[in-house]
């Protein structure tokens, strides 16, 4: 055997000894690592932005503008109302950008990468829900941005702005799930949009995110005082405006905890069948 030889075969022990060595990332790293790649679709898929900056300012441009003088007397006064509700609804409506891009890996094939890799079962769900918090953190900037610019001057204060954010991220997270499952059963991207939106539409504007629930006929008060966009667009206002509105924040909790449980283990039931 040539030098040559014994110098490869000796280079590739030592690399086969330094991959048993390696260990794998584990749940944590996993997770983060792809959080940060589901971040970056932004980066190459620029109109996702769309629905994290220009669709926040447009809506609430617009409905204060066109209804502030109609329903609150200025669009001054109509802000403080609209506000918490806007950033409620636009949040909600960017959760479905979790079953969208579970679904586009899936056609891609890339569960076949992830399946090949030693990271834990969960992490590529996981690290979605985690970019996702992320957009929603930005959708959520850009609207209190706009707001305090058109007036908008929160009594509850910083402490107040901060607990209603929490509140809507940890719904919107148990909401997610749904999208995730919803994902896994269509064919394309644009399906998990187009069924989300049959859902999404009649529960944010069936609710008190733009008007009083007392305007509305009594039998409508009886649906929307139902609807948990309701009761999270209430806990939301009252915590950025200091009220007290801990049975909304209670049955808002309730509601997260109640849904994750009954869809998560379905979600990822299914994500194992798929993987």
């Amino acid at each position: 055997m040539s030098s040559d030889s014994i110098q490869n075969s000796e280079a590739l022990l030592d690399f086969l000894k330094d991959k048993k060595k390696a260990k794998p990332p584990g749940l944590v790293a996993a997770v983060l690592t792809l959080g940060w790649r589901a971040m970056l679709k932004i980066k190459h898929i620029p109109f996702q932005l769309f629905d994290v900056t220009i669709m926040p300012i447009m809506f609430t441009l617009l409905f204060t503008f066109i209804f502030g003088g109609a329903l609150a007397g200025s669009p001054g006064e109509y802000i403080q109302f609209l506000l918490p509700g806007v950033l409620v609804q636009t949040i909600i409506f960017i959760t479905v950008y979790t079953g969208m891009g579970l679904n586009t890996d899936i056609q891609k094939g890339l569960f076949d990468r992830f399946k090949s890799m030693p990271i834990w079962q969960p992490a590529p769900v996981l690290g979605a829900l985690a970019g996702d918090l992320f957009r929603y953190t930005v959708a959520s900037m850009v609207i209190l941005i706009v707001g305090l610019i058109l007036g908008f001057r929160p009594a509850g204060g910083i402490l107040g702005v901060i607990l209603a954010l929490a509140l809507v991220q940890t719904f919107c997270f148990s909401v997610s799930w749904i999208w995730i499952i919803i994902g896994m059963k269509v064919k394309t991207p644009e399906s998990v949009m187009t069924t989300s939106f049959i859902f999404l539409m009649p529960m944010t504007f069936a609710s008190n995110i733009f008007v009083e629930l007392r305007t509305m006929p009594a039998w409508l008060q009886a649906i929307v005082g139902h609807n948990p966009v309701t009761h999270l667009t209430n806990a939301s206002r009252g915590l950025m405006h200091g009220q007290s509105v801990l049975p909304d924040i209670l049955w808002v909790l309730g509601a997260s905890a109640v849904i994750t449980l009954i869809f998560a283990p379905i979600a990822l039931r299914m994500f194992y069948k798929e993987r």
